[in-house]
């Protein structure tokens, strides 16, 4: 059996464990296409977007567990996931990855919600009688 070598993403409340081992090119979300799992064009680029950096498109087979979050924050987490699993296979992809900081986790989340407020900073529409 060849070598898999492993990455985790995280992005807001999405956590993905990737999976990556030479092969021919599959990229695998849940046991569906990527393209299928993630319908636009704009998530499938943010999937690719290590790969692309990296000329690793063809080369690599990648399985990817997403849990949580919604698509979008799945997605970014395989992109980190990605990213840190092509670091584990070979070091020297490290400062193409870092230059578009691609090794960066995004640490923005959801704001809590404040008493008085109908959400996080939104007021109550205001009645004057």
């Amino acid at each position: 059996m060849e070598k898999q070598k492993i990455g985790l993403g995280r992005r807001k409340e999405a956590v993905t464990r990737v999976f990556l081992s030479k092969g021919d090119g599959k990229i695998v979300v849940n046991n569906h296409d990527y393209k299928v799992y993630f319908p636009q064009i704009y998530l499938q680029n943010q999937v690719e977007l290590p790969l692309i950096t990296v000329d690793g498109v063809g080369k690599y087979d990648i399985k990817i567990n997403a849990a949580g979050g919604g698509k979008k924050g799945q997605a970014e987490a395989s992109k980190l996931g990605i990213a840190r699993a092509l670091i584990n296979l070979n070091p020297e992809f490290k400062p193409l990855l870092k230059v578009l900081s691609l090794l960066t986790r995004d640490p923005r989340g959801v704001e809590r919600k404040k008493f008085g407020k109908k959400k996080a900073r939104r007021s109550f529409q205001f009645s004057k009688r």
